[in-house]
């Protein structure tokens, strides 16, 4: 048994090794600690909130959290709590399918959909039926979704977000380096 773990992790290295990664960077201003001298501060929040569940990479193959887990393909996310959402697409999202975030305690103030490459409108019964439970809907592409999810957790509102990943992921040049130069990536799997 041992023997087939090693192999699916030797596979699941070797795919992650080749996967296009998009971060998600989420920042905030310090006021308090403001010191006069016209600079501001910036804090990393995924890294100074770890015990709250936050999305620090989006790829083609899902997504990596604040505590170094990879969720390999869609996401149910809560604050402190992630699942593997059984959907494919925003077109073959069901009333079913949504039917967990609407049985928590206490109501949600705000749903994250998270739609993948694009911004795309679910059908008018899924909309319909969020609304007759009085749940708020944000419907975003996936990277600003998670980046919204992730304010939001910081924020202590009550949120969840439910995420496809995005079939393309753009990456920027300084990012493309640090993937072609993998020794310049530390181990915590964080690319600064």
């Amino acid at each position: 048994m041992s023997l087939l773990y090693r192999n699916l992790f030797q596979l699941t290295s070797q795919v992650l090794k080749r996967t296009s990664f998009r971060n998600i960077a989420t920042t905030k201003h310090l006021w308090d600690n403001y010191e006069g001298d016209g600079k501001t501060t910036v804090s990393i929040l995924n890294r100074e909130y770890q015990h709250l569940i936050m999305i620090d990479t989006v790829s083609d193959f899902g997504f990596r959290l604040n505590n170094g887990i990879f969720v390999v393909g869609p996401m149910a996310v809560f604050p402190r709590t992630i699942m593997q959402w059984d959907v494919d697409s925003v077109e073959n999202m069901t009333i079913d399918s949504l039917s967990l975030f609407t049985l928590l305690e206490p109501k949600l103030d705000i749903f994250i959909l998270g739609t993948g490459d694009k911004h795309v409108i679910p059908k008018p019964e899924i909309l319909k039926f969020l609304k007759s439970k009085k749940i708020s809907v944000e419907i975003l592409a996936t990277e600003k979704a998670c980046a919204t999810f992730n304010f939001l957790n910081v924020e202590g509102r009550c949120v969840a977000g439910a995420f496809l990943p995005p079939k393309e992921v753009t990456i920027f040049e300084s990012e493309l380096v640090k993937l072609q130069h993998p020794d310049n990536v530390p181990e915590s799997g964080y690319i600064t």
